[in-house]
């Protein structure tokens, strides 16, 4: 047993499962207990809690494993301070530390203290190199003043980075017109196709797939939004400067494709080597059909 995977919500770990049983490769399946992930199958699985996060590092390295994979998105759960076992209270004062340094200061710390434990912390696109597309224009063409649309979001992506807030902004004509916040990506373009609309309506990454249209397939036989339906824009992606990529590396996937389109936007724009495309050939049919381009843009070092 040498590879574990603590896997979150979304479509991620499943993917990731797949690809590792298609090369023969079975992983131990670690999940929060109050959030378990869509993984199905018969796996051999851990259930755990953030009050006993120390017993499953002692279990992971009692079961010979070496190397551990988190993927999948993550909320933060409540925690218990009576469910506290004795392996996971030295851990506490370092992971209140961390708390307090936002998510990517959270993320470093867990990862260190995996690393202390002989257990070396891998990334999603390192189990699934076809997660990340090589650089190039995927879907359509490219418009018009493009370049200073991305420098627009290139700034203030760095400045919400060095704030620890995202990894996604929306330009419309020059001007930021949307910042991703915990919710992530594809609430935040859920937003822009309703303003104004309560948690109730928003699109939460852990309720998508019961909110979705039925697939791609459904979508792409939907109706337009109507002459309401706002023009113009871009999804830019790309990680937070000096992010460490092997926990958190952004991701794309039909959804923020079907959302980028229900928000009227010309297309979506990531980082080559930062951000992973999930189901990418479903992915280019939905902005295809709605004449949208996806580019991979190089050049840049996330």
């Amino acid at each position: 047993m040498g590879l574990a995977l603590i896997a979150g919500q979304g479509g991620l770990p499943p993917h990731l499962v797949r690809s590792l049983l298609a090369r023969g490769e079975v992983p131990l399946l670690c999940e929060v207990e109050q959030f378990p992930s869509e993984v199905t199958g018969d796996l051999p699985r851990l259930g755990f809690r953030l009050e006993t996060f120390g017993t499953l590092l002692n279990t992971l390295r009692d079961r010979g494993v070496s190397r551990l994979c988190m993927a999948g998105a993550m909320r933060r759960p409540p925690v218990d301070a009576a469910r506290i076992d004795l392996a996971t209270a030295p851990l506490v004062p370092r992971l209140q530390s961390a708390l307090a340094r936002g998510d990517d200061g959270t993320l470093r710390e867990i990862i260190a203290i995996v690393e202390e434990q002989g257990i070396a912390v891998v990334g999603a696109a390192e189990l699934a190199p076809e997660l990340l597309p090589a650089p190039g224009l995927l879907s359509g063409a490219l418009p018009g003043g493009i370049d200073a649309d991305i420098e627009m979001a290139e700034a203030v992506l760095a400045e919400m980075g060095r704030a620890d807030l995202g990894q996604a902004v929306v330009v419309r004509a020059g001007c930021i017109i949307a910042r991703e916040d915990d919710r992530g990506t594809d609430a935040m373009l859920g937003d822009l196709v309703r303003p104004g609309a309560d948690d109730g309506w928003s699109l939460d990454p852990f309720d998508i797939a019961e909110r979705a249209v039925g697939g791609v397939a459904d979508w792409l036989s939907a109706t337009d939004n109507g002459p309401d339906r706002p023009a113009g824009g871009l999804l830019y992606k790309a990680p937070k400067p000096g992010q460490d990529l092997r926990a958190d590396m952004p991701l794309i996937g039909p959804e923020t494709a079907m959302r980028a389109a229900e928000a009227g936007l010309d297309g979506i724009v990531i980082v080559a080597g930062g951000v992973m495309v999930l189901e990418p050939e479903n992915v280019c049919a939905a902005l295809a059909a709605r004449g949208m381009f996806l580019w991979v843009r190089p050049g840049a070092d996330p």
